[in-house]
């Protein structure tokens, strides 16, 4: 999260190359990671604002993080939308990159549900454990008046998922330093404080504690966490009428002349003792030792032609003139 100020409109070339950079990212996954996508697609729209969306999503003062008008207004708009603000392009890009790889790590580990659930679980819990920790500094009356604190970013989710992915792991690097994992967040923590104007250290610590929390209840609370089995059942219902469409029209494989079928190569057809001629791709009735279409000849290692010294690649119209004699055009 970052504190206070605006950002500014789209200047540089910093989003294409974020845009670059995730499709390669992408297109070496075999399974690609839609969560993840969709995390980084929703936040950059929103940045942007192309089209209908600019007059459609509220502004980035409506929806600032502010402990105090949230608690005093129940302002859950705020609560839920201001992850999703940010406040320049080098703001969106450095946590975009950053859940690009954090998102693809935990989304592939994970599953595209229980990753959708832990998402949205640590961004209510670093949300709420920041409100929580800005009300009870009033009472010791420290003098940073973080209750009153304008913030917004998705950093909080993200040093969330930094703690969830650290977890798997017994050292990684922070800045270029071997650190052990436990502590990496931490680390990352005081150096960002330190070095980085402007940053909400409420945000990131609701984070880290939001992302601890959530390693707690996992392995407290043993199984599925209700989040993830709604959203599954959702799922498998949304499944269901595409399921019944594929069941409706069965796939039918091409035939000729009412016997056999050609198609790739392959010596038998499951759950069948048909056998497939390797001249001709004609698959012919267990009973035949003789190919009906081509007359090349099956043997006990599988399929042979007829004669050794006839070559096995007929031509289209060889294979045509022999159709025509054995079935009559």
């Amino acid at each position: 999260m970052v504190r206070g100020g605006r950002g500014g409109r789209i200047s540089g070339v910093a989003l294409p190359i974020l845009a670059l950079h995730a499709v390669n990212e992408f297109n070496r996954l075999d399974r690609k990671p839609l969560v993840t996508a969709g995390l980084l697609a929703a936040n950059t729209l929103v940045y942007t604002r192309p089209g209908l969306l600019d007059s459609v999503l509220p502004s980035l003062e409506e929806v600032w993080f502010n402990p105090h008008i949230i608690l005093k207004y129940m302002d859950l708009k705020r609560f839920f939308l201001s992850p999703f603000y940010h406040m320049g392009e080098s703001h969106l890009f450095y946590n975009m990159t950053s859940l690009l790889w954090k998102g693809i790590q935990l989304e592939t580990s994970m599953g595209r549900v229980e990753f959708a659930s832990m998402v949205f679980a640590v961004l209510v819990m670093s949300q709420g454990i920041t409100l929580i920790l800005a009300k009870s500094l009033l009472f010791i009356d420290y003098e940073r008046a973080y209750y009153s604190e304008y913030s917004a970013g998705f950093s909080g989710i993200l040093f969330a998922m930094k703690v969830i992915l650290n977890s798997q792991n017994s050292s990684t690097y922070v800045h270029g330093m071997i650190v052990p994992a436990r502590y990496a967040a931490w680390i990352e923590l005081i150096l960002i404080q330190m070095f980085v104007p402007g940053v909400s250290f409420l945000g990131h610590l609701g984070g880290i504690l939001a992302g601890i929390s959530y390693l707690w209840l996992k392995r407290t609370f043993s199984g599925s966490d209700p989040l993830t089995v709604i959203i599954r059942s959702l799922a498998g219902f949304l499944s269901q009428p595409l399921s019944y469409m594929q069941n409706l029209i069965p796939f039918r494989r091409r035939q000729i002349s009412g016997r056999g079928t050609t198609g790739r190569a392959r010596t038998l057809r499951s759950g069948s003792g048909a056998w497939r001629c390797r001249t001709c791709t004609f698959e012919n009735s267990s009973w035949l030792g003789r190919c009906e279409m081509c007359g090349s000849t099956r043997n006990g290692n599988g399929l042979q032609s007829r004669g050794s010294n006839r070559s096995p690649d007929l031509s289209l119209e060889e294979l045509r003139r022999r159709r025509i004699e054995r079935f009559g055009g």
